[in-house]
């Protein structure tokens, strides 16, 4: 799957242009079916963006042409408290979104709030808070109302899917730090506790089938493509020489990423993995024939698999807009995508 070109344009000329700077792909995304999406993640990082914050969602309000958004989780820096209060601002400040908003749980507001500069919390403590506080209307975006299915009777209301336009999409709790497997050790654990290994196998077995419910309603549809959403980059370039080494490094995701394969690879269409975590945005085929993946992960080939991670912490200057064209597109043009500069 080749490549897209990746353009900026400033979130106030959004706002001055509309549709047609939104839309600069093809001819195919002319047509009424078209529509583009934004993503976001790991923001507000520090004082300095906490106080930005609110100006970037009014960027992102002024983008008229998006049907929804997503923040991929991180909705604080790995080094601050993950306070009830902070939180609570946080919400507040999602609750002003225009469009509606899909968010998924990112490692830095649970799996390491036991650092004790993050308030030494339990992290199981915390996720049942972010649970309450953000999700506390199962089936419902936040900012404006999409109706979405969720996992909410397995304990999981932040895992959601929905489809647009022929385009499944499935957004998934999967996690940094190993998918929450290192040890507590703000909490003075050095290895994995009972608790903590029970959350992760319950939670994963529902991101498998997830995973694979999503796959299989896009075949019977016969949908155009599949966009998966996380917070983790499980293909992290500053992970790849240690993950070469020591495998185990990512066995808390070996078996998403094996799902990923067999059901890309079966589904033969287009598959988007869109993901934050790392910080720094890239555009690749993780798991393209020769990659060094394959052989970390174990796995065969999987082509029609293409990686977008959004740009998060000091990188996040930006969102990510992405066009999906007009119903008579297929194969490899149903997605693409550009990069828009916040206004300040």
């Amino acid at each position: 799957m080749p490549s897209k070109t990746i353009k900026t344009t400033t979130a106030a000329a959004v706002l001055a242009l509309g549709l047609l700077v939104s839309q600069p792909a093809t001819a195919a995304d002319s047509t009424s079916d078209a529509f583009t999406f934004g993503v976001m993640g790991d923001i507000p990082y520090g004082e300095a963006e906490i106080a930005k914050f609110p100006a970037r969602i009014q960027d992102i309000n002024a983008d008229s042409t998006l049907k929804f958004v997503t923040h991929v989780g991180d909705i604080k820096n790995g080094s601050s408290v993950c306070s009830d209060e902070y939180f609570a601002n946080i919400r507040t400040q999602f609750d002003t979104f225009e469009h509606p908003l899909v968010f998924t749980p990112g490692d830095n507001e649970w799996v390491d709030c036991h650092r004790t500069n993050n308030g030494a919390y339990n992290p199981l403590e915390r996720l049942d808070k972010l649970r309450d506080v953000f999700f506390n209307e199962p089936g419902k975006t936040l900012g404006a109302t999409m109706p979405v299915k969720t996992q909410e009777s397995l304990g999981l209301p932040e895992n959601v899917r929905f489809t647009q336009n022929r385009v499944a999409f499935s957004v998934l709790n999967i996690q940094g730090s190993n998918n929450s497997l290192l040890p507590w050790s703000g909490l003075g654990e050095t290895t994995a506790t009972p608790e903590q290994l029970a959350e992760v196998e319950h939670r994963t077995d529902d991101v498998l089938g997830q995973i694979r419910e999503t796959f299989d309603d896009a075949e019977r549809r016969n949908d155009r493509a599949v966009v998966l959403m996380t917070q983790a980059d499980m293909f992290d370039p500053s992970l790849l020489a240690a993950a070469t080494a020591n495998p185990d490094l990512v066995s808390g995701v070996r078996g998403i990423v094996q799902a990923i394969v067999e059901e890309t690879n079966g589904f033969d269409r287009p598959v988007y993995l869109i993901n934050g975590d790392s910080h720094i945005f890239a555009e690749n085929q993780p798991l393209a024939e020769g990659s060094p993946w394959l052989d970390i992960y174990g796995q065969a080939p999987a082509d029609d698999l293409q990686r977008i991670t959004v740009d998060g912490s000091a990188n996040a200057t930006n969102y990510v807009r992405f066009t999906v064209a007009g119903n008579s597109a297929d194969g490899a043009e149903v997605l693409s995508w550009e990069k828009v500069p916040f206004s300040s």
